[in-house]
């Protein structure tokens, strides 16, 4: 066994990693950038090395930085994680010129299926079927549009060497296809330094299936069943499950058996996903699952697959890297149960989805379920790295259950002043379509509209925000002592709450509250109801988080980088326009016209990097008669 462990990583994932070293007695040293010197791993790990400034280009996508830490610290052998350098070859083969052992598949495995246009031509002749579309080499936008009217709309443009939602764009029409191809080949030549793309047929009913494989040295190839990750936004993974509902034996059969032969067609070692799309309108059917791509790292919803096997995976990635045989065969592997994971982001979806920045003041997931994260109470959530703070995870003896106990989870989350999407996953979960698995990649899309939690709170959470100020709940008495003592009269035990120039008074005595969760100080109460957090002023004076109507300002919303401009100074716009792009935190942010009107400025340049506030235009409103 491997004796001491670089985790070339940070977040849930370093903390992740080293847990299971911890437990296997590996020494483990972590990695870090001026952003993350009091990151949770840091303080997790038996030693840390600084590798450079907060932005990963600086950092933690340097690989001779890595490697040298590595070396000056007796490290014997380097973990990638997932992101970064996980699944860069030459990176991989560095670490190996250097003499140490790289916890991952071969850095020909990994260039096999890096590329997407090449993984497909490769699965085709392995005898894994591969979805219909374009895989050449002539990048002509004329030719890739005459491809894609070929193929017939929707289409989906895919980088090449895309991966993590990155680089995709859906055309549902011929009319909009250079416009999606620029925005595509800007993004994959942003995120991948590659801007070469794949078309592929757009399926209408796609559930995501996958399934974790396993290889080691010694030739073995092993499938842990197959996961739905479908529920997805912007072809990023919310909501994953292992099994994947409606999934009959021989179709399971099916689908896991073409996986290893994928993975064997590579010789591959370690751990890795073959990630599938299948045509669901008719139910999941072995002949209608194609292979989109393999994923050459571990999963982050690998979670679910150990909770559902009963096996450590990182355990496993470092048995193999030792030179040891799989630790299971096929026959010993099974399925228990059921486990979903919800990815918990610092981002606001009441502001679509805007990621939230900033320290996290109060900071408490609760005490069910596997709860997976990088954070603690007064760490601070950082605009340079991806927005994901905790994965979720939830298991149960069966599919309802497992759903029962990630809402339980959900619901006791309480996170300030960092704003996140638990409201948002809640009510996903209890969208009567998931619960019956009614499901496909669109599921979020179709019903944004009532997963978004409501911005403002109802009646019920106002009065539940009181209990908290009054410190009851609905079998206790009011905390008479939050008003103070007044002679001769009894004690003051009403209150009076504040949100944006509203005011309330309350008394214990008002009726029935949400059963809300909470804190309270001199000047204000939050609370958080199901996964929701709303912020009330104490004592009717002033307002709380107003913002005023807007004055055609057009701001960052995040400290990022300004992509495209796509207006001029005095160019009338519309209502809705888009005017400019901001990349942030992995993710590129459309900034549009709040009104009909004219650009009366514009700052914003292209290449520019420009922090939180920053005034990128103004548009003054179209002169009314």
């Amino acid at each position: 066994m491997i004796s001491s462990l670089l985790i070339a990583n940070r977040g849930e994932i370093a903390c992740r990693i080293i847990r299971t070293a911890r437990e296997l007695g590996v020494r483990t040293v972590a990695v870090y950038s001026d952003a993350d010197a009091k990151a949770l791993h840091v303080r997790m790990a038996d030693e840390a090395v600084h590798i450079g400034p907060s932005p990963a280009r600086e950092s933690y996508l340097v690989g001779e930085k890595i490697i040298e830490a590595a070396k000056a610290t007796g490290a014997e052998a380097i973990h990638p994680g997932y992101g970064f350098l996980s699944e860069n070859a030459d990176f991989a083969q560095a670490v190996i010129d250097a003499g140490l052992i790289w916890v991952g598949p071969k850095p020909d495995s990994i260039r096999a299926m890096g590329l997407k246009d090449a993984a497909k031509k490769l699965m085709s002749d392995a005898g894994v079927p591969v979805t219909p579309g374009y895989l050449g080499e002539d990048q002509n936008p004329k030719r890739l549009k005459a491809e894609a009217d070929a193929i017939g709309y929707p289409v989906l443009i895919k980088a090449v060497a895309g991966g993590g939602g990155k680089g995709m764009r859906k055309v549902d029409a011929s009319k909009d296809f250079d416009d999606a191809l620029e925005s595509c080949k800007r993004e994959a030549a942003s995120s991948f330094g590659d801007d070469r793309v794949l078309i592929e047929k757009y399926i209408l009913s796609p559930r995501h299936i996958e399934v974790q494989v396993f290889g080691d040295s010694h030739g073995n190839v092993v499938h842990l069943f197959e996961r739905d990750c479908s529920l997805q936004r912007r072809h990023q993974k919310v909501i994953e499950e292992a099994p994947a509902p409606g999934m009959d034996e021989a179709t399971r059969e099916a689908v896991c058996s073409a996986a290893v032969r994928a993975a064997k067609a590579v010789s591959y070692e370690g751990a890795g996903t073959i990630e599938f799309i299948a045509d669901a309108s008719d139910g999941l059917k072995g002949d209608r699952i194609w292979f989109m791509e393999m994923n050459t790292r571990l999963q982050v919803e690998h979670p679910v697959t150990e909770e559902i096997t009963g096996q450590d995976l990182v355990e496993w990635q470092l048995r193999v890297a030792s030179g040891e045989k799989l630790p299971k065969t096929q026959d010993e592997l099974s399925i228990d149960g059921w486990a979903i994971e919800a990815r918990l982001y610092a981002e606001d979806p009441a502001k679509g989805f805007l990621p939230s920045v900033g320290p996290l003041d109060h900071f408490d997931l609760g005490d069910e379920g596997r709860i997976e994260t990088g954070v603690e109470e007064g760490d601070t959530i950082s605009s340079f790295y991806d927005p994901m703070i905790a994965k979720l995870v939830a298991r149960g003896d069966d599919r309802a259950e497992a759903i029962g106990e990630l809402a339980t989870i959900l619901d006791e989350i309480e996170v300030w002043p960092v704003r996140t999407n638990a409201g948002f996953l809640f009510n996903a979960l209890l969208q009567p379509e998931f619960g019956a698995a009614d499901i496909d990649t669109g599921f979020i899309e179709r019903h944004l509209d009532d997963l978004v939690p409501d911005a403002e709170p109802d009646d019920a959470i106002w009065r539940g925000a009181a209990a908290v100020a009054l410190a009851i709940d609905e079998d206790e008495e009011p905390f008479v002592g939050l008003s103070g003592f007044r002679l001769n009269a009894p004690p003051n035990t009403s209150v009076a709450l504040g949100r944006h120039g509203e005011f309330r008074l309350f008394s214990p005595d008002d009726g029935d509250f949400a059963a809300v969760s909470g804190f309270r100080d001199e000047e204000r109460v939050v609370a958080f109801y199901e996964g929701n957090a709303y912020e009330f002023e104490l004592a009717a004076r002033g307002s709380v988080g107003g913002q005023g109507v807007s004055s055609g300002a057009i701001t960052a919303p995040m400290p990022g980088k300004v992509t495209a401009v796509e207006v001029s100074q005095g160019e009338t716009v519309a209502k809705g326009q888009h005017l400019l792009t901001l990349e942030a935190m992995k993710m590129e942010h459309g900034l549009t016209a709040p009104f009909d009107g004219t650009v009366a400025e514009l700052s914003a340049r292209a290449g520019a990097q420009v922090g939180e506030g920053t005034v990128l235009a103004r548009v003054e409103p179209k002169e009314t008669k």
